[in-house]
């Protein structure tokens, strides 16, 4: 396995939309889970999404109803596609792949950059 990057992040006003990327080469083919986290300067860190591999999601009560959360297994990548983004939604935003035999394994990405500013 590799580990997962993001990219996607930038400035965005509120109410905008932003989606952000997770690239896993040979991970998406074969894995238990994908979550996503974020995190602000002195926060710890939040959980915000995860999805199964029969693409099943599930959101932060923070987040649902505003955010997506999806897969394509072709592009090895799962997005998170954000609406009607808030300034509390600024944040680092990472993604944790989950796999191996007992669901043993994880890797971080390194983070992408999400600020919600007018």
């Amino acid at each position: 396995q590799t580990q997962p990057l993001e990219s996607g992040g930038g400035l965005v006003q509120p109410g905008g939309s932003l989606r952000l990327s997770c690239r896993a080469p040979g991970f998406i083919d074969n894995f238990c889970v994908m979550n996503w986290y974020r995190q602000t300067a002195g926060n710890q860190r939040e959980w915000v999404s995860w999805i199964t591999p029969a693409g099943q999601p599930m959101y932060a009560d923070s987040v649902k109803e505003r955010f997506t959360i999806t897969l394509d297994a072709v592009k090895d990548t799962v997005y998170l596609q954000m609406t009607n983004l808030r300034p509390e939604d600024t944040a680092m935003y990472s993604c944790r792949t989950t796999g191996g035999k007992w669901c043993e394994r994880s890797l971080w990405g390194p983070g992408t950059q999400v600020t919600v500013s007018s």
